[in-house]
């Protein structure tokens, strides 16, 4: 989606000045089974919920207190208070007094049943941010000037969001754009691929384990949500999850707790979780290739990232910049115009690595290329291009090389999102050699 290019002038929205969210609270169910009442919105403050009417939201149920319930918002949800009623406030049947709620929560009072849910177009009016870039995003089209107006609405909301993107636009950007204007900004950033991860080792990456709980656990760890304590986990791939986990999540999601493998005990955490995932989960979840629940409680506010065909006018900026990044002063004119006119289905990564290979081959592959010069072209006339016969043999060629070998393995641990054993196999390559070769380039 974009490139961590030149320093980009950040829009500073403090979370002190920022409001939390405004919610709109539903009777989804009433007791009486006649027509429910108005919804409550609330945007700021304390609103009342009980059979009383100086209550905010007038619920006609015997079983309800004639003031049962109060919300207030906060930047991490709803706060949600029993207000010593007679009869409790439940949620997923656990009688509770007192609990932070997102939205896509819902409370059954009496024999009435409320939703929790964020208010329409919460974030969808605000003005679009008229910068060429945010947060290590760049863009400068209409499409991503509103992105980033979101994005700093959401400063010191501390929400789960769930982003929305085809593979390669940058989900991960927009995730570490919405940490550094969270409350938790100060906190770890931790990011984890659910798809990469075999799948007898998922809950042990998330949760953690004890040293012996299972067969290879030589030792304690922590896991995912312990590492992001006191900030921001970002799940990447989320609908690649198990649905077998899937439960455990919702869980930790609920409860703000999490139990390693092999211990009893559960320990708090406090994290921020953003969601992406390229796939429809909803449909997935009408499928029951992923929990329903799972996808309300993560999935109440989303944020979609547009692919790079929505955004053409912004390829110029992403390439030079990427450009830039690889040491060039930047890319020639019709260079840009070729770039420009490919439709990348894979997005912003499949321009950083047509870019790389201009810059370290002045060849961005045959059909850019030929684009470009207008003849067919290749990598004997790309090869031929940075030849120079004032430097030695052997030191271009080493050089060539090595840049040949960094391109190829970025690409290919961006095509087996991380996993090795995967990439190994589509390189072909024997697995402690590729080990060996990613340790030498500082990749881990």
């Amino acid at each position: 989606m974009s490139a961590a290019g030149p320093k980009t002038r950040t829009v500073a929205i403090r979370a002190a000045v920022v409001p939390p969210l405004p919610v709109r609270v539903r009777v989804v169910r009433s007791a009486s089974g006649g027509a429910p009442p108005p919804p409550l919105d609330l945007a700021s403050g304390t609103a009342t919920i009980g059979a009383a009417s100086t209550c905010d939201l007038v619920l006609d149920d015997g079983a309800v207190s004639r003031r049962h319930v109060a919300l207030e918002l906060l930047p991490e949800g709803v706060l949600v208070r029993d207000l010593e009623s007679r009869n409790g406030t439940f949620y997923l049947g656990q009688r509770i007094e007192r609990m932070i709620a997102s939205p896509g929560v819902v409370l059954e009072i009496g024999g009435t049943s409320i939703a929790i849910e964020l208010a329409p177009d919460a974030v969808a009016g605000d003005e679009p941010l008229r910068l060429g870039g945010f947060r290590g995003m760049i863009g400068a089209s209409a499409v991503m000037q509103s992105l980033f107006g979101k994005i700093a609405r959401l400063d010191g909301s501390l929400l789960p969001v769930l982003v929305l993107g085809e593979t390669g636009v940058g989900k991960e950007l927009v995730a570490r754009a919405l940490h550094e204007g969270s409350r938790v900004a100060e906190g770890p950033f931790v990011a984890v691929n659910c798809g990469a991860i075999a799948r007898e080792l998922v809950a042990s990456t998330l949760f953690g384990h004890r040293k012996g709980a299972f067969t290879g656990a030589t030792d304690t760890r922590r896991g995912a949500f312990g590492a992001a304590d006191g900030g921001t986990l970002f799940l990447d791939e989320i609908g690649e999850l198990p649905l077998d986990v899937q439960p455990m999540l919702l869980r930790a999601l609920e409860t703000g707790e999490v139990t390693a493998l092999g211990e009893d005990t559960p320990r708090k955490v406090s994290v921020r979780v953003v969601a992406a995932t390229h796939r429809d989960l909803l449909a997935e979840a009408r499928r029951g290739g992923f929990r329903e629940d799972l996808y309300y409680r993560i999935g109440a506010l989303t944020l979609r990232v547009p692919s790079l065909r929505e955004r053409a006018d912004d390829v110029p900026l992403l390439a030079d910049a990427i450009a830039r990044q690889e040491g060039a002063a930047g890319l020639p004119a019709d260079v840009l115009d070729a770039l420009t006119r490919q439709t990348f289905p894979g997005n912003v990564r499949e321009l950083r690595n047509a870019v790389r290979a201009y810059v370290a081959l002045g060849e961005l592959g045959e059909a850019a290329a030929r684009s470009a010069r207008g003849e067919a072209g290749g990598i004997e006339a790309a090869l031929a291009s940075v030849v120079r016969l004032d430097r030695p043999f052997l030191e271009q060629r080493d050089e060539i090389a090595k840049r040949f070998t960094e391109i190829y393995v970025a690409r290919l641990l961006e095509e087996s999102g991380g996993n090795q054993t995967l990439a190994a196999k589509i390189a072909g390559l024997d697995r402690t050699y590729l080990g060996r070769l990613l340790a030498k380039l500082g990749h881990r």
